[in-house]
């Protein structure tokens, strides 16, 4: 049976399994074991606790913790996950049940690989499935990775404040968002004294948005804003203490990092892949094996890349003509409709909220089509939000996830809205499936059945491959049906990925330049020339997860194409996709095995 929540609250019965055993005591069971990585986990990662609201009873003091992201505290989590690692390999899969053996399956791999990428001196290792840490990085701090980024967002949208101790536990955490700023410093200065230093492109974006954002006022601040309005009601001068704390200990801490990444300034390149770095080579091999739980090789990517874009456009062709756009490549036919301006939004405050009124409709309409593509379905408890204007900048366009376990928080579809002409309306919709319902948001919540650590744990591959699914699932419901440009926004957003892989290997393996990469997504998909400036400087901080995206969606295409030839008329949509997304956030080895499964069971 699936661990429940009641027995992974049990921290005593969990701490025996990481004490030492006596010769003559049977061994530790794979349950208490995994009881104890899970407790493990959230003591390293507090913020995955406040994530799945799991941050109460015995663990409620983690609510006022975050990360620690020292050198020492780094040094820590590395030497957990070898050990972690070492207790999975002493248990024998094979003699256990189907159901727990693709549980300790699932953790080993993610430990597997979380212990391969701690072997680089440098960078960060994505653990913990939360908000923004699905990601490896092998910088500490860049436009989209670091503390300046991700704890703002996370204290906004997923720190609950309704009482006064919710509301101390975020000042807390303010206090140890200073101490991550300079642990997070710390950690760059050594990285770049061993040659590990930002692209110069990249650096100064970075250090344009940190004294951006703290050249406001510190009463103006999104961090302090946040607590003050949801804390109104409740005693104790909250805003003036979050103030306080932003004044003397947050704005210092930011100003010591502008200072080190301007000090890095000197001695960085505008060489844009992971090539330039110690072992630049092969830590481009482990991020992209992160990334997609493969083992292809970056030739075979990039490979991939050019052979799915040109698929699908040929899918997009007939669609342009019919809608009377007959000349030049597909791409840049792509561009001439993206400047249409039918399917612009208006440009500032009303655009804005042309978009996000545009979003929850689409959100509603799929909704009540859920029954139509699964048997088993979930609330769909989803929130649309605009990302903080304080890291707009160097953000993605979207990007989503469940809410907590108990129900009592959204889950969110975050959207930047920086500039209206970000989105348009034959894309827009495409975005929201991926992201919300049936993606993101909709994924998530099929994962509280499981054990906690499920929840905590998740594969890039996976979870990118099925938002990619989940658009599709929505083109076979209908969406498009009386809007035909709207599949193009699909189809284009499936050739975007396609694109990926082609520019990540491109800039990673093959030694493109950020110019090469931005001419040739602009040229081979007519996406927005601004939007992929954005997305190729993500490639270059986040080697290899791009390429998860299309991966992960083809290798779902390829098993349900072998359950559809395997069951013949007993072939079922909507119990493939049950069982796809029961069989919880996998590595790509493992889905194949889950699909197996219910081409046995479906033969029974």
């Amino acid at each position: 049976m699936p661990l429940s929540r009641r027995s992974l609250l049990q921290l005593g019965a969990a701490s025996l399994a990481f004490a030492p055993v006596a010769c003559s005591s049977p061994a530790p069971s794979p349950e208490s074991i995994i009881q104890a990585i899970t407790e493990q986990l959230l003591n390293d990662y507090p913020e995955g606790a406040t994530g799945a609201g799991v941050d109460t009873g015995a663990r409620a003091a983690l609510r006022s913790r975050l990360t620690d992201r020292s050198p020492a505290g780094q040094q820590a989590i590395a030497r957990q996950v070898r050990d972690v690692l070492q207790r999975l390999q002493r248990i024998d899969i094979d003699r256990l049940s189907g159901e727990w053996r693709a549980h300790v399956d699932v953790v080993r791999t993610a430990y597997g690989l979380a212990n391969e990428g701690f072997a680089f001196p440098y960078g960060d290792v994505a653990i913990l499935n939360s908000n923004w840490s699905y990601r490896n990085s092998p910088y500490v701090i860049a436009q989209n990775v670091g503390a300046f980024v991700e704890i703002p967002t996370f204290l906004d949208s997923s720190h609950p404040v309704h009482v006064a101790e919710d509301a101390e536990a975020y000042l807390t955490r303010m206090e140890g968002y200073a101490r991550q700023l300079d642990g997070e410093t710390e950690r760059l200065r050594a990285d770049n004294g061993s040659g590990v230093v930002l692209p110069d492109f990249l650096l100064d974006k970075c250090v344009n948005q940190i004294r951006e954002g703290r050249a406001a006022p510190v009463e103006q601040w999104g961090i302090v804003t946040s607590l003050a309005r949801r804390a109104a009601s409740l005693q104790g001068n909250l805003a003036a203490r979050a103030a306080r704390i932003a004044r003397e200990q947050i704005a210092p801490a930011l100003d010591r990092q502008i200072a080190a990444l301007s000090a890095a300034r000197a001695h960085a390149s505008s060489d844009a892949g992971v090539w330039r770095l110690p072992r630049g080579d092969e830590y481009y091999a482990w991020a992209l094996r992160a990334g997609t739980t493969t083992n292809m090789t970056p030739d075979e990517v990039h490979e991939m890349g050019i052979q799915e874009l040109h698929a699908l456009q040929a899918r997009m062709d007939p669609i342009l003509r019919s809608a009377g756009y007959t000349q030049g490549s597909v791409g840049a036919r792509m561009t001439a409709l993206g400047a249409d301006p039918r399917y612009q939004f208006a440009p500032g405050d009303t655009g804005r909220q042309q978009i996000l009124a545009f979003v929850r409709e689409r959100i509603a309409d799929i909704r009540a089509r859920m029954p139509q593509a699964f048997n088993t379905l979930v609330r769909g408890y989803v929130e649309v939000v605009r990302i903080s204007p304080d890291v707009e900048a160097g953000a993605p366009g979207a990007y989503g996830g469940a809410g907590t376990i108990d129900g009592r928080e959204p889950g969110h579809f975050w959207i930047n809205l920086r500039t209206p002409a970000l989105h348009n309306k034959f894309s827009l919709a495409d975005l929201a499936y991926h992201e919300a319902i049936p993606g993101h948001v909709w994924q998530g919540e099929y994962t509280f059945h499981q054990p906690l650590i499920r929840n905590l744990l998740a594969f890039n591959a996976y979870s990118e491959g099925w938002a990619l699914y989940a658009q599709q699932i929505a083109d076979e419901l209908g969406v498009y049906d009386n809007f035909p440009v709207g599949r193009l926004g699909y189809l284009q957003s499936l050739a975007f990925r396609a694109c990926r892989l082609v520019v990540d290997t491109g800039l990673h393996a093959k030694r493109w330049t950020r110019a090469q990469a931005i001419e040739w997504f602009v040229a081979n998909n007519g996406s927005d020339p601004d939007e992929v400036q954005s997305e190729v400087d993500r490639y270059c901080a986040w080697p290899g997860q791009a390429c998860g995206y299309k991966v992960g969606h083809s290798t779902i295409n390829r098993l349900r194409d072998r359950a559809r030839a395997a069951l013949g008329a007993r072939y079922d949509f909507k119990q493939f996709n049950d069982a796809i997304v029961k069989g919880g956030n996998v590595p790509m080895t493992v889905l194949g095995r889950v699909v197996d499964a219910y081409i046995a069971a479906a033969r029974a």
